[in-house]
């Protein structure tokens, strides 16, 4: 029986760290990916969102409101952004997602409280994400008692002999019950496609070249455009399929409601999925092997978990982390199933946040194609 050397075992450890120094790309994930999960666990993830955009109808301008507005302001939660005319400009920023309330205050607030008939204002807030507006409503009856401490003093002091002298009614829109799952299955459907269309296509150009079939793909009068398409075409119909399925499951297992169109949310799922087969067949293109191709697969599908608002608030995460996240297609997929399915929006209301999944997916396809031409060289 041959004894052990350690001069052979010395030598597979050394042939090993020259391996890896040769893959530079294998390297790099093997410390990056570490410091990226570090970063974005330590400092993008909060589920207790501040600054939250805020916009108020005032049909009352009195002491009162403006001391209620500004105590909104330092809690903290809230972030005056705008002030819109009416109800309806109020319903189109909740459902475009251009504020996460909508504070109204009736004409007659300032009188009714004078005579001690308890009047109400009104709070709107957008619940898709019950985790994003649970604390900020909770801290509402604490800005009520500010105000009363702060303002009702003196003779008015009697208002309150009997308990609060107005009240903040709060409405939780598109999600009332604030079901967990209606939030998460929207999103899951974004996940399951990223995940299996990414990978699925970034294995696409590596396994030809692994294969030995990539030069006879290069010997034929191809394109590189023709190459790159003709790989993605079939996987949209596969991606198309598991949206059915997810969209049926979501339907009779998980009863999330379809309040918008139908067609228009194929349309939407249409775009993410030609996105994301844009990416996987980049980073293809990119990757020495398959071994690298799932090394940035992953590195890509991360931070569309983390910073895209599937499992933490959007607005809770600090802003260079929001910057990311806007350049990830799954964070527009979030906002506009969500939106589609909960919000009913229509073509006005999802247009911001299509059109940025349109130039993201010719933005990378264009980098697919001259990456591809390099390896033609």
């Amino acid at each position: 029986m041959t004894r052990w050397s350690f001069a052979r075992f010395w030598g597979v450890v050394v042939k090993e760290f020259l391996q890896l120094k040769r893959e530079r790309i294998t390297f790099a994930m093997i410390l990056g990916i570490p410091i990226v999960q570090l970063l974005l666990f330590g400092y993008a993830i909060n589920t207790d969102p501040k600054n939250l955009p805020t916009a108020v109808i005032a049909a009352d301008s009195s002491e009162f409101t403006r001391s209620f507005i500004a105590s909104m302001k330092t809690s903290g939660y809230f972030d005056i952004v705008a002030e819109l005319r009416d109800e309806e400009a109020g319903r189109t920023a909740l459902a475009r997602g251009d504020v996460q309330f909508v504070l109204s205050i009736p004409a007659d607030f300032t009188r009714r409280l004078l005579r001690g008939e308890r009047p109400a204002l009104l709070l709107e807030a957008d619940a898709t994400d019950p985790s994003a507006v649970g604390a900020a409503v909770g801290s509402i009856q604490q800005l009520v008692r500010s105000v009363v401490a702060k303002d009702l003093k003196g003779p008015l002091a009697q208002l309150a002999m009997d308990g609060p002298p107005f009240e903040v009614r709060t409405h939780r829109l598109y999600n009332p019950e604030g079901i967990t799952q209606r939030n998460i299955v929207p999103g899951l459907m974004g996940i399951i496609l990223t995940m299996t269309m990414v990978m699925m296509t970034g294995l696409a150009i590596t396994r030809e070249r692994e294969r030995g079939t990539m030069e006879n793909l290069l010997s034929t009068p191809v394109y590189p455009v023709e190459v790159m398409t003709g790989k993605i075409v079939p996987y949209i119909f596969i991606g198309l399929i598991q949206a059915t399925i997810i969209l049926l499951a979501a339907l009779f297992l998980f009863g999330v409601p379809v309040a918008g169109s139908v067609i228009m949310l194929y349309v939407v799922i249409l775009v993410f999925v030609a996105a994301n087969l844009t990416v996987g067949i980049t980073l293809s293109s990119l990757a020495q092997n398959q071994l690298q191709a799932m090394q940035l697969t992953f590195f890509f599908f991360l931070p569309a978990i983390l910073l895209s608002g599937f499992m933490f608030p959007f607005r809770g995460m600090p802003e260079w982390a929001q910057a990311i996240g806007q350049l990830l297609p799954m964070t527009y997929f979030n906002r506009l199933s969500r939106g589609i399915l909960l919000k009913g929006n229509a073509f006005p209301e999802l247009w911001p946040d299509l059109w940025p999944l349109l130039v993201f997916t010719a933005v990378v396809m264009t980098i697919a194609v001259r990456t591809y031409r390099k390896t033609l060289d």
